[in-house]
């Protein structure tokens, strides 16, 4: 044997096949790498210092069988390339010492690679942006961070761009620092509070003072007219975001309903926001009753008694005018059409022509009857007789003697005026009374025989 092995290799002195095969050579390396498990690794990822040598044997760079106390490791610190490792010494690592990063103790290849296994001590965040260094900090220059906060989840922007670090990263404390704007500009808050903590919905990092928020595009309630001029607070009593503000008109305005609520709530039926004491509804336009005439003055709660507006009305005039009808004297004898009568100028007097209206003229002293002398029943629903004798029998002075057709003697601008040759004629004496009629006359010539 050529010499004792170094310490760590001491146990395997007694076997030199752990080491060696006769007669090949080639084969002390395979033997080497299946002891030393980390370099083997190294060497067939081509990672580390030894994965990325020449191709050599271990034998040409550790020699053993120099005794116990030998160093088969022998570094030439200064020749060393440390490109070949995991970890390019480059910046200000080309200037550092070898001791600066390898302890005695600790070998070479398990030397820290992250930066805070070394910086720890430079670390003025204390650990509050992480382990990370170099996402801030490059070899270069320690002090010089080239941190991209736009990477983050919250890119600084305008004003942001200026404010120093610890004005948000209180104590250097990032990895938890919150991104709400109440976090910050609390004290800038002229709201005290009652819009919420979500600032970003009308403020920006260009101008604390000034509002982006707009009604019309940022909600479903746009302003409008004189909505534009009312300040926030009068609507928005409570916090902004904690309770969901009603758009009924009534929500606000009830304090303003001079129908003190008899009309219901829907305002906006009649009334927009150019003016409260206008009203924009039209009944002949959003109605299918147009208010003509004396209709036009009538105040709403003469027709709708329901003050919420929800009861359908009846169309027809007798819904409102019944007691019209009682006081005329008709008291539902004409039935319930009394726009064929009547319309909405003047319930007086009637706008019915019998002349015109139906197929029996009224001429003569017959117009001047009252409807109900020849109308005993319900106007619509019983047959008028249109004979005389159906109206006039109690006048019939012939006593049924002559046939029923008094229109062949008599004319309706006199009972008592004849019919003769084609000509009206006075049926009277010279005294004045009437003449006897037929039956009388024949019983005066009987007796007169």
């Amino acid at each position: 044997m050529p010499g004792n092995l170094i310490t760590g290799h001491a146990d395997l002195e007694v076997r030199c096949e752990n080491c060696h095969i006769r007669f090949d050579k080639a084969a002390q390396n395979r033997l080497c790498l299946d002891c030393h498990k980390p370099v083997a690794a190294d060497v067939k990822s081509g990672k580390g210092f030894h994965g990325r040598l020449a191709e050599k044997t271990c034998r040409d760079c550790h020699t053993d069988h120099k005794g116990r106390g030998a160093r088969i490791v022998v570094l030439d610190e200064k020749k060393f390339d440390h490109g070949k490792t995991d970890f390019a010494l480059t910046g200000k690592h080309r200037q550092a010492k070898c001791s600066n990063c390898h302890r005695p103790t600790v070998k070479h290849s398990q030397a820290p690679m992250e930066c805070i296994g070394c910086h720890r001590k430079d670390d003025k965040h204390r650990g509050g942006l992480g382990r990370e260094c170099a996402n801030c900090h490059h070899d270069r220059d320690w002090k010089d961070a080239r941190f991209d906060h736009g990477k983050t989840k919250f890119p600084l922007r305008q004003q942001h761009a200026d404010v120093p670090c610890t004005d948000c990263h209180i104590n250097h404390n990032y990895a938890d620092t919150a991104r709400e704007c109440i976090s910050c500009h609390r004290k800038d808050d002229a709201h005290k509070g009652r819009f919420g903590a979500r600032c970003e919905s009308c403020h920006n990092e260009s101008r604390w003072e000034s509002s982006t928020f707009r009604h019309d595009k940022d909600t479903r309630y746009p302003l409008l007219d004189r909505h534009r001029a009312v300040k926030c607070q009068s609507c928005h009593t409570q916090p902004l975001y904690k309770e969901k503000l009603g758009t009924r008109c009534v929500t606000c305005h009830r304090d303003d309903d001079t129908h003190k609520n008899s009309l219901g709530d829907r305002c906006e039926k009649c009334h927009d926001e150019k003016g409260w004491n206008k009203s924009r509804f039209d009944h002949k336009r959003d109605t299918k009753f147009p208010l003509l005439d004396k209709h036009a003055s009538a105040k709403c709660d003469a027709c709708h008694k329901d003050p919420a507006l929800r009861d359908k009305l009846p169309l027809a005039c007798n819904a409102c005018h019944q007691r019209d009808d009682e006081q005329r004297g008709h008291r539902g004898k004409f039935g319930e059409k009394c726009e064929a009568c009547h319309d909405a100028r003047s319930f007086k007097p009637a706008t019915f022509e019998h002349t015109r209206d139906t197929s029996w003229p009224l001429s003569g002293k017959h117009r001047q009857t009252k409807c109900e002398t020849c109308h005993k029943g319900t106007l619509h629903t019983t047959k008028t007789e249109t004979s005389c004798i159906s109206c006039h029998e109690k006048d019939d002075v012939h006593f049924g003697s002559f046939d029923l057709k008094c229109e062949r003697c008599h004319v309706a601008d006199d009972w008592r005026k004849i019919i003769k040759d084609g000509k009206s004629s006075a049926d009277s004496r010279s005294d004045g009374r009437l003449a006897p009629g037929p039956k009388a006359m024949l019983r005066r010539v009987v007796s007169g025989l």
